[in-house]
């Protein structure tokens, strides 16, 4: 099937991408790399009358090192992340971008496109919520700047206004001693994971002193596990500790049945990766190198 007739805008910047907003009305939507969007237009689901382009603005595009923040252009591509040298200092990060689906798509996916997007079955919000990350954002009355968890507000609904955009995401480097793991749980390389878990923590003569963990496609945003933080904070990583923690997790996630899977299904997959990525940020937090890779089915 092919998308209903819109017309095509190229933005020039950023702040032209708002005033063609503000210009075009409700019927205006925002092409990054357009991997959700061109694929639900081909179906109908999604009929924008205007499309405004903003691929070609200059330097929308980077990864940079500011002291110890990494900031990220909203157009910067996952293959980019991916490749990065800086991004590998935050092993998570890259477990992130790898996975992202397939090559093609990781070559025009953006991670501004994908946060605002606000997919619960992305990998983006769940990985970045474990980790100090702001969201900056850019409308007719300037910037602003976002904690992530505030920033994402229900399932495909961010704080976004209708001629607001994200214009750069910064994610704060996590202390020494720290390490992170993502894992996913998925049928085939091109979908979405079936259920998924992020964990970042740090540890300091073998207790782990912090823990971020969030749980991704098991509910309408990512889910904070605030138990299963508890079960592991202030404690030493031994086996019962993180099986408490497991299942502190499973007990907080909260999915539905759908193709993928039942929803008792989930629960049982959250556990299991949970526990696997929590020893393998463990692991990382002590100096180990460990490559990740996601499960498939």
């Amino acid at each position: 099937m092919y998308p209903r007739t819109f017309e095509y805008h190229r933005a020039k910047s950023l702040s032209d991408a708002v005033t063609l907003l503000v210009q075009l009305g409700d019927e205006a939507k925002l092409l990054a790399g357009g991997q959700s969007l061109i694929p639900l237009m081909k179906l109908r689901f999604a009929s924008p009358a205007q499309l405004i382009d903003i691929n070609f603005i200059p330097n929308g595009s980077y990864i940079r090192e500011d002291r110890r923040t990494l900031r990220f252009g909203p157009l910067t591509r996952h293959a980019a992340i991916q490749d990065s040298s800086a991004v590998a200092q935050i092993p998570i990060l890259h477990d992130c971008a790898a996975g992202i689906a397939d090559v093609q798509v990781r070559n025009r996916g953006t991670i501004g496109g994908s946060l605002a997007e606000a997919d619960p079955s992305g990998d983006w919000p769940t990985v970045l919520m474990t980790l100090e990350t702001e969201v900056r954002c850019l409308g007719t009355t300037g910037e602003r700047s976002l904690p992530l968890a505030d920033f994402i507000k229900d399932a495909y609904t961010t704080a976004l206004a209708s001629a607001e955009l994200v214009s750069e995401i910064s994610v704060k480097a996590p202390p020494k001693g720290s390490g992170g793991a993502y894992l996913a749980f998925k049928r085939s390389g091109p979908v979405y994971p079936t259920a998924s878990v992020a964990v970042q923590l740090t540890i300091e003569d073998e207790v782990c002193k912090q823990v971020s963990i969030a749980l991704g496609c098991v509910g309408l945003t990512p889910i904070r596990p605030r138990e299963a933080e508890s079960a592991l904070r202030g404690k030493s990583l031994s086996p019962q500790t993180v099986a408490a923690a497991a299942e502190a997790a499973q007990a907080a996630a909260d999915p539905q049945s759908d193709m993928r899977g039942s929803a008792d299904y989930k629960r049982r997959l959250v556990r299991a990766l949970f526990e696997r990525a929590v020893g393998i940020a463990s692991r990382r937090a002590r100096g180990e190198k460990v490559e990740v890779s996601h499960i498939y089915a």
